[in-house]
């Protein structure tokens, strides 16, 4: 069995304790704990219990604890997943987005997230939802937009003919005369 990874020298038990004692991170305190007992000359598996972990977390912490310091035990942020598009092919659905469909080319008339989730397939392989190309859109500035329907042959100011004019909901009430005396 290979032997345990040391832990930095400009450090002691006492000062990860005070360390944990002022943090307001409840996790990081917990990790400076559990390193304060291997400090004191406690062994890595009562240093896992202590944090509530299995010995390679443990190790793990040690490792981020001798490369950045105490800051090395607060949690990070996860990196999350990685974009479906990159730059060159978000270009690309750019440009296609601004020069529209060519309808012998593409068999549409206007695009359609769907239609693109399409092109995205035949051009680069990508498998994307619907939802996905349409956040991806959002965020390149691009809003949906649909048309309202309209019938081909429908009259100019048609349909404001047939509005009706109602009076306003609400009307002044008419000032009351004599309703109480003072006397």
């Amino acid at each position: 069995m290979p032997a345990a990874i040391g832990l930095r020298e400009d450090f002691d038990a006492t000062a990860l304790r005070a360390l944990a004692k002022r943090t307001k991170d409840g996790p990081q305190a917990r990790r400076l704990l559990a390193l304060a007992t291997i400090y004191a000359d406690a062994t890595r598996g009562e240093a896992a219990k202590i944090g509530g972990v299995t010995l390679q977390i443990v190790r793990d912490w040690v490792l981020r604890f001798n490369a950045l310091g105490p800051v090395g035990l607060v949690d990070r942020k996860a990196p999350g997943r990685l974009p479906l598009l990159n730059e060159e092919q978000r270009a690309a659905l750019t440009r296609t987005v601004e020069d529209g469909p060519m309808p012998a080319i593409h068999g549409v008339v206007r695009w359609r997230i769907i239609d693109l989730c399409q092109w995205l397939f035949e051009e680069f392989g990508i498998c994307a939802s619907e939802t996905t190309v349409s956040r991806e859109l959002h965020k390149m500035g691009y809003r949906k937009l649909s048309a309202r329907p309209r019938h081909h042959a429908q009259a100019l100011g048609a349909i404001e003919d047939f509005k009706k004019v109602s009076p306003p909901a609400w009307r002044k009430s008419p000032a009351r005369k004599g309703s109480w005396r003072a006397t």
